[in-house]
């Protein structure tokens, strides 16, 4: 049965919301090749999930450093945990084994709970952050060509 998004999953930082629904996506195209039997898909879409997962945690864990959020090494285990969970996932299944439900199940699972707790976590401080940022570009792009070069307001 494929993963819903729903709007409590969301941690309210668009861009970060974007990438977690695409993760959504791949465990839900994960399922599809299971079910179809298709190996080479799914060994296929596993790559990708890690790959995807790998760029998505850098981006987090970036703007959490930027935000100066105290838990960033924490939350960097946890991610390579995760990782290093999916790829094992990956390595018995191209053994052979039949990992279909239990990945699918934990994967759902952890992402869920991942979101809700572990990124809701950092949401508030790195979202004050991002409004600093952009408060700033603002007001540097309201100064005349001469202010922005000089630092004095048009």
């Amino acid at each position: 049965m494929p993963i819903k998004w729903t709007e409590d999953w969301e941690i309210g930082i668009q861009v970060i919301d974007n990438q977690h629904k695409r993760i959504v996506d791949y465990i839900n195209e994960l399922e599809v090749c299971q079910t179809a039997d298709d190996k080479a898909g799914v060994s296929k879409i596993l790559t990708e999930l890690t790959d995807y997962t790998s760029s998505h945690f850098a981006f987090e864990e970036n703007l959490m450093e930027e935000a100066g959020y105290g838990f960033v090494t924490a939350h960097q285990k946890v991610h390579h945990l995760f990782i290093r969970r999916v790829e094992e996932y990956k390595t018995r299944y191209l053994t052979g084994e039949d990992i279909a439900s239990e990945l699918t199940k934990t994967l759902e699972t952890w992402l869920f709970n991942h979101i809700k707790h572990d990124d809701k976590d950092y949401s508030g401080i790195v979202k004050q952050n991002l409004e600093l940022a952009t408060a700033k570009v603002k007001k540097q792009k309201s100064k005349s060509w001469f202010g922005r070069l000089f630092g004095k307001a048009a």
